[in-house]
């Protein structure tokens, strides 16, 4: 590789990491990630600590955590000021050391069409977002086509959002994705170092692959769900169920069989195969175009999906399913291997800048990842936090608090369904102290840091003598120095 390689990050909206052979399915077909895996390094326990779409997305551009991002849930978005404040994007990083940054597919910003630095882009916003004129519409308008919610669909309601998309799948958004990010690499790859950021909105619900998708999953060998523990969780889920009745879903979970629950795990898996299909073209174009051998190929999923585990649908809290993504990162000439150490998510983005060699001008949260040749540290413990949760994990011990005041501690190498509350179970005090401590302490440090922008600076209001005359107007935001 030269010094500055080709940094292709691609990502998969709602992806649970067991839902990939590579991480144990057997039930689902993925081949070209497992391919992926195979030649790359694959973490075990990669963690999205903010596990909605809006969130993770927010951290991975910044890679700061969500309270220093103030994105701490779906209808938030960065300051507009970030620049003033000294904080920069991945993309505005890696284009002031030569690289084109290209962003392809859902973004999920607002406003949905800003650039936050990608110069090229090609938008297919969320499958919820019906109406935003994104180049997806246009596609679709140019042949005939428009967008459709997934209630226009037969069976959506009935059959818990399980649905057969009503368009063929040349025509299906997370084809267009491939396409398009296809063309990118066959007009601009060899131009000099990219940076794309490939963003899929599959598996995200609707879950609505297309039949002949459908067809190669077998429904009665999915995994059933994790059941509910009554009373451990029951406001978080009357929450989850209020949520999804909303006009964006409009699908009732208060009722949620294991049979419907199956079927949405098949419709999920095929639509988890049709992202595999798309990444395995993205893999060959890089090799025609004579580009493998120089691009950094990084895959991840935004975080989870429960798929009826604990009696959930979506995301939004710290049950693993929520939380364990997929994360294989291929350097080329690197030895393949796996990972067993904490990492998240947000880790992502200081490995790009890491490739890049970049130095971000704020403080980050994320580190590079272990185990390809970077500088980096060892996680002892991850932190997350959403608008109604908190969470502390140090890969056995898992502490979950939330705006319910509900609370969860849980022994995941000896309860790994998450079936044991040990919060106030005596044995597990010591635990229980030991990460509340951890993640006090986290929030301090990151509140302080996050009200960096208000800061007064200190030698001025100390030694400056204008600072004591009438009129004095502090410099406003203050910037990281």
């Amino acid at each position: 590789m030269t010094t500055h390689p080709n940094l292709l990050f691609i990502i998969a909206d709602q992806l649970r990491a067991d839902f990939l052979g590579c991480y144990g399915a057997t039930f689902v077909k993925t081949p070209h990630m497992d391919a992926l895996a195979a030649q790359g390094i694959r973490y075990e326990r990669a963690y999205s600590t903010s596990p909605i779409c809006v969130p993770a997305r927010a951290s991975l551009l910044t890679g700061m955590n969500s309270i220093r991002t103030g994105v701490t849930e779906n209808f938030s978005w960065l300051r507009p000021d970030l620049a003033a404040c000294g904080i920069r994007t991945w993309p505005e990083m890696l284009n002031s050391v030569g690289y084109t940054t290209a962003g392809i597919g859902k973004m999920h910003f607002y406003p949905w069409d800003i650039n936050h630095g990608l110069q090229y882009r090609v938008t297919a916003e969320d499958k919820r977002h019906i109406h935003i004129r994104d180049d997806y519409y246009h596609f679709l308008r140019a042949h005939g086509e428009r967008k459709y919610h997934g209630k226009e669909h037969e069976g959506y309601f009935d059959n818990k959002g399980a649905i057969i998309n009503r368009l063929p799948w040349e025509l299906s958004i997370d084809h267009f994705v491939g396409e398009e990010a296809i063309r990118f690499l066959k007009t601009y790859g060899s131009d000099g170092p990219f940076a794309t950021m490939v963003s899929f909105p599959g598996p995200h619900c609707p879950y609505d692959p297309n039949q002949e998708f459908l067809d190669q999953v077998d429904p009665q060998q999915m995994p059933a769900a994790i059941p509910a523990v009554p009373g451990d969780a029951d406001q978080l889920l009357h929450i989850c169920i209020e949520g999804h009745l909303r006009p964006w879903h409009g699908v009732d979970y208060s009722t949620f069989t294991d049979a419907q629950k199956q079927k949405v795990r098949a419709h999920y898996a095929a639509s988890v195969n049709q992202v595999d299909v798309e990444i395995g073209r993205i893999m060959a174009t890089l090799a025609t175009e004579g580009l493998s051998e120089n691009t950094v190929v990084i895959f991840a999923g935004d975080h989870g999906d429960y798929l009826g585990d604990h009696g959930f649908i979506g995301k939004s809290s710290y049950y693993e399913a929520a939380i364990h993504v997929p994360l294989i990162v291929r350097v080329p000439g690197a030895q393949a291997g796996v990972h067993e150490g904490l990492v998240e998510l947000t880790d992502v983005t200081a490995t790009l800048l890491a490739f890049g060699e970049v130095k971000p001008p704020q403080p980050l949260d994320a580190w590079p990842l272990p185990g390809l040749g970077l500088a980096t540290q060892a996680r002892s413990i991850i932190c997350g936090f959403v608008s109604n949760g908190w969470m502390a994990y140090d890969g056995r011990w898992k502490l979950c608090k939330y705006a319910t005041g509900e609370q969860h501690l849980f022994d995941r190498a000896n309860d790994p369904n998450e079936q044991t509350n040990r919060i106030n179970d005596p044995i597990a005090a010591a635990e229980l102290r030991r990460l509340d401590n951890a993640l006090t302490l986290e929030v301090m440090r990151s509140v302080a840091l996050s009200t960096n922008a208000q800061k007064v600076d200190r030698a001025v209001v100390t030694y400056d003598g204008t600072f004591g005359k009438r009129g004095w107007q502090r410099p406003y935001p203050h910037a990281f120095a």
